[in-house]
């Protein structure tokens, strides 16, 4: 479950579409506040889909060969592949002739304009929800009698929101440098956005594709 957790929370961490996102909130004026609302929303809805599995669960992993693990190594595979097919489809749609990768400026100007709550609102729309469901499914194996299963879902949630924090702290500590590198940072996702987004996926993919598979096998 660790190594599945530790995956699933960077390809979450690096997702392409949220760091645009949040650079742009953390970016626009009184992004300080913008960007707490943000990460505490986000992190709400990241911590609700856990304890909703749990509360399900009881807190006990199934039994091994039993139809709820089987069920989830199943519904990890789904995730994997369909993160395969957006991934193939993402990278042969940005080489088809006259490809132009649309630009954020109009998101830019939205950003620009949102408030703190309407920044709290975004967080979950944002999500990952693919990945979100892979780290849902994979926690339905753990095991609430031992400290390190808390250890572990403390871990992979702060993990999943590690890039997020860094940029907050950067822009709450040192704010006139973080406008200069975040910048930087925005030019490189507008023109990286969708090889990110495809490396990002695939390799997602691939790793749950494998790891279910091996499970459902053994």
């Amino acid at each position: 479950m660790v190594l599945d957790l530790v995956v699933i929370g960077l390809c979450i961490a690096v997702f392409p579409l949220s760091l645009t996102a949040f650079v742009l909130v953390v970016s626009a004026p009184s992004g300080t506040w913008k960007g707490f609302a943000f990460i505490i929303a986000w992190l709400a809805c990241f911590v609700a889909v856990l304890v909703a599995v749990l509360v399900a669960t009881g807190g006990k992993p199934p039994a091994p060969k039993s139809p709820p693990s089987t069920a989830s190594s199943a519904v990890k595979l789904a995730i994997g592949v369909g993160l395969l097919a957006y991934g193939s489809y993402r990278h042969r749609l940005r080489k088809r002739p006259g490809h132009v990768q649309k630009s954020s400026g109009g998101m830019t100007a939205r950003l620009d304009r949102v408030s703190v709550w309407t920044a709290a609102g975004l967080a979950p729309l944002l999500q990952p929800w693919g990945l979100v469901a892979a780290g849902a499914a994979t926690v339905v194996g753990a095991d609430l009698s031992h400290t390190s299963a808390y250890v572990a879902l403390v871990a992979y949630c702060v993990l999943a929101t590690s890039t997020l924090l860094a940029m907050q702290l950067y822009m709450t500590f040192a704010p006139d440098s973080a406008r200069v590198r975040l910048g930087n940072l925005r030019t490189w996702l507008e023109t990286h956005q969708e090889q990110a987004l495809v490396a990002v996926a695939l390799v997602a993919g691939l790793f749950l594709v494998g790891r279910s598979a091996y499970q459902l096998a053994s």
